[in-house]
């Protein structure tokens, strides 16, 4: 599914067979935006599934991928799908069969296209055996009819080429845009590392930013109180968050304004607000002027991994007490 786009989005199309799988892998990996099944290259404007099934389009089922360069690379994406098909077989995917079943990645910008034919060459010189994985410009995609959009999302049980130990793979991958934002040592860090999972620590301590619509609270509407995870002070309660559509908890406000603070991102040519967590100096995210207007107006998107939520029903238990009527409002 289409989702979102943000300043660093980029786009590759990738024919692995059954176009359900692909789209089902890479719906699951972090950093990628959003995907699309269709039919790529054809010869025949607008073609049904039915008759790129005859084979007479020369269409090849494909994903349209869309992800953010930011967070997660090409070469990071090709080694997902270069482990999702058998790259020596030739118009055949599991037990498909057909030139519409064929491998191939299909690029619109030159430097995408130079990538991909870097990373099978690699392979090839690895190969005992020629790899049927074409690597060509991409001529046109025409998206796939509705029922083919999401559909293992839409129907578990439904036929599948992928290894399902796959999905969970991609589902648990870190990029190494986080990993790499973890490498400097700081003197303070051994304990704090190993209270925190490597996307929180990332996130908190090196303003790295997690997955949209793939985090943990973004669709969260339980009542409750959400702390910063490393001291467990409040920042946000439920009654201020909001549904934004961008894949992130939102929130209108902080429990207070000296709670946060608020600094000057010029990063990734833009210019932003970046919101800081006061009492850890953790990054949070950022703030937009797009909120709710009778909320105040502004939007504050926030990572799931810099936050952890306390329902309502353990705030008290947890010394939050005397936040309860800010949650009840």
């Amino acid at each position: 599914m289409e989702k979102h786009l943000v300043a660093t989005a980029a786009v590759i199309y990738l024919a692995g067979g059954c176009f359900w799988g692909t789209q089902r892998l890479f719906t699951s990996l972090p950093g990628v935006i959003g995907t699309q099944t269709g039919y790529a290259n054809s010869a025949v404007p607008s073609p049904s599934y039915k008759q790129v099934c005859t084979g007479a389009t020369d269409a090849a089922e494909a994903v349209k991928v869309t992800y953010d360069a930011d967070v997660i690379s090409l070469p990071e994406i090709l080694d997902f799908y270069w482990k999702s098909v058998d790259p020596y077989s030739l118009n055949r995917q599991g037990g498909d069969q057909g030139t519409q079943y064929r491998t191939g990645i299909y690029y619109t910008d030159p430097a995408s296209g130079q990538v991909a034919d870097e990373y099978i060459g690699r392979k090839q010189m690895e190969a005992d055996r020629e790899i049927m994985i074409e690597v060509l410009p991409l001529a046109n995609f025409y998206p796939a009819e509705e029922y083919h959009q999401d559909y293992l999302l839409k129907n578990p049980g439904g036929y599948c080429h992928v290894n399902p130990a796959l999905f969970a793979e991609a589902r648990d991958y870190i990029p190494k845009s986080v990993t790499e934002a973890m490498t400097a040592s700081e003197a303070d860090s051994s304990n704090l590392r190993g209270r925190l999972t490597p996307m929180q620590y990332a996130v908190t301590r090196h303003g790295a930013t997690e997955p949209p619509f793939r985090n943990e609270y973004w669709d969260n509407f339980e009542p409750g109180i959400y702390v910063d995870v490393i001291s467990g002070e409040p920042l946000f309660v439920s009654s201020d968050k909001f549904e934004s559509g961008c894949g992130w908890p939102a929130f209108s406000r902080p429990v207070s304004a000296d709670v946060v603070t608020s600094h000057e991102d010029t990063s990734h040519n833009m210019v932003r607000t970046e919101i800081r967590a006061a009492g850890t100096d953790s990054h949070l995210g950022h703030v937009f002027p797009d909120g709710p207007h009778e909320s105040g107006g502004l939007r504050y998107c926030i990572n799931s991994a810099a936050l952890r939520f306390i329902p309502l029903s353990k705030m008290e238990a947890e010394g939050y007490g005397k936040y309860i009527p800010l949650v009840g409002k």
